[in-house]
């Protein structure tokens, strides 16, 4: 099947979907009518359940249709900001045959990417926009990153652009109505088989566009540079969900984002034992499916090694070299990715700072409060300090300290009172200056004494958990750092 026929195809099943929902329309309406006429108790039943899914149907093409694109991602960089990247990009344009973008925005993604406004299902263009990703800048050779520009441009040369908005539109417009069709199982499931069909084939065609893009890359650039591009990317990719999810997710831990998002981002991707992690993540099998909308890695750089190898010569330097002011670059970028809440109310600070504050926040600060709390009420105290919890251990109510923990929203387990005990131990030396939590690229943040001996209190901790007699030693080793015995973590937590 070729991918012009695929295309037509896709094009019909879209065109068949918005039929289909007009049938059901036109025959809830018809049966309405029909009962106005000549009433039936018996059809009552089908009528309200066709009403009800014609509505359903309806409803859901009105909240797509009123969707709107909204703001365009990233920063534009117009002619005068950035002259080289600007004269790369029409040089490549002119290479591939096609007109250049009339925007280019750089934006806080690992992903090059082109985009097409266009009218009457494609049939006219009216703005082109590419997007190039600044973490790809950061990783790429220039080689590297014209072949990736090549690759996007020629999208617009064969044209995959023009199909590209209509054809997303007509996948979320699917999606949603199989969504909102959850109380009407029998044309859900009608509605998901003919959704699955139209990504089946419409991603298909967007893997075959994504082969053909591949050529004008390598026409550029080169087979290496193209491949060397693809295999970066995959890495980069890989580096920077762990940097979002380990790192960046941290942001908001005692009102303060990071002030360098990208800088972070680099010492990651530097770091050998990273980069040994996340080559060795590479090298996992990459799950395919039918509804990808890009070839696997391997089908890529298998496609691109019968491609011919035209000349060029080489440029080795880092991509960033296509801006003309690199750190000015990145910090717009970074501007861009807070909402203006975040820029007035969150303090830029360093990332030492950020993973001091984040780790605390995300692993102590609610087990000191709350084994506080538990202890108040299995003790009966006034206030919630922290020796109420260890006077329950020493008196071996430990069952009801637990109690109180699962009441507070821990889950239970057999070591729930040992686990909540040792981050709580953690917190009284983080609040009294005797730890700090420690930034790594290569793992983990590590909890430090000042000496630098990473402190391990778990084991300390579950044989005071235990052992109620164990009670008089903790509360000697806490006096020692400095502890008084009617600490009150509340009041120390709110300064937080």
């Amino acid at each position: 099947m070729t991918t012009a026929f695929r295309a037509v195809l896709a094009f019909t099943l879209l065109a068949g979907f918005y039929v289909l929902v007009g049938l059901f329309l036109v025959a809830a309406i018809f049966l309405d009518v029909l009962l106005l006429v000549d009433f039936h108790a018996s059809a009552v039943k089908f009528a309200i359940v066709l009403t009800l899914t014609a509505g359903a149907l309806v409803r859901a093409l009105i909240m797509v249709s009123r969707r709107r694109g909204g703001d365009q991602p990233g920063v534009p960089v117009g002619r005068e900001h950035e002259p080289v990247l600007w004269r790369t990009v029409e040089d490549l344009a002119q290479r591939v045959r096609t007109a250049p973008p009339d925007e280019i925005r750089l934006v806080a993604e690992v992903n090059a990417a082109v985009s097409e406004d266009t009218r009457w299902l494609g049939l006219k263009a009216t703005r082109r926009r590419m997007f190039i990703g600044l973490p790809l800048l950061q990783t790429l050779t220039v080689d590297e990153m014209r072949a990736v520009l090549g690759h996007e441009l020629g999208h617009y040369s064969g044209a995959h652009t023009r199909l590209g908005a209509p054809v997303y539109r007509g996948r979320v417009s699917l999606i949603a109505t199989v969504h909102g069709l959850g109380n009407h199982p029998f044309v859900q499931r009608l509605f998901t088989w003919y959704a699955k069909l139209y990504l089946r084939i419409s991603q298909a065609v967007s893997r075959r566009q994504e082969l053909e893009a591949d050529e004008f890359a390598v026409a550029i650039g080169g087979r290496q540079a193209m491949a060397g591009a693809l295999r970066k990317i995959h890495a980069t990719v890989l580096g920077w969900d762990l940097y979002v999810s380990n790192y960046l997710s941290l942001t908001g831990a005692g009102g303060a984002r990071p002030s360098s998002v990208f800088g972070g981002f680099h010492a990651l991707m530097s770091d050998p034992e990273r980069q040994a992690q996340i080559a060795k993540l590479g090298e996992e099998p990459e799950e395919v499916s039918p509804y990808d909308s890009h070839p696997s890695l391997a089908e890529r750089l298998g496609a691109i090694e019968n491609l011919a190898e035209p000349q060029h010569v080489p440029d080795p330097r880092s991509a960033l070299t296509l801006l003309h002011d690199a750190n000015v670059a990145v910090q717009a970028v970074e501007q861009s990715m807070w909402t203006p809440e975040a820029l007035t109310g969150l303090r830029p600070v360093s990332w030492e700072e950020l993973v001091a504050h984040g780790m605390y926040a995300g692993r102590n600060a609610d087990a000191l409060h709350d084994l506080a709390v538990a202890g108040q009420r299995v003790m009966g105290a006034a206030r919630p300090y922290l020796d109420a919890a260890f006077e329950a251990i020493a008196r071996g109510r430990q069952a009801e300290l637990e109690e109180r923990l699962r009441e507070l929203g821990w889950s239970p387990s057999e070591t729930l009172l040992a686990g909540v005990l040792g981050q709580a131990l953690e917190a009284v030396l983080i609040q009294l200056g005797e730890a700090r939590w420690t930034l790594s690229w290569s793992g983990p943040a590590r909890l430090l004494f000042d000496d630098g001996e990473e402190v391990a209190l778990s084991e300390y901790a579950a044989q005071v958990a235990a052992n109620p007699e164990a009670v008089a030693g903790l509360r000697r080793w806490l006096g020692d750092h400095g502890m008084r015995h009617d600490y009150v973590p509340v009041q120390e937590l709110a300064a937080h």
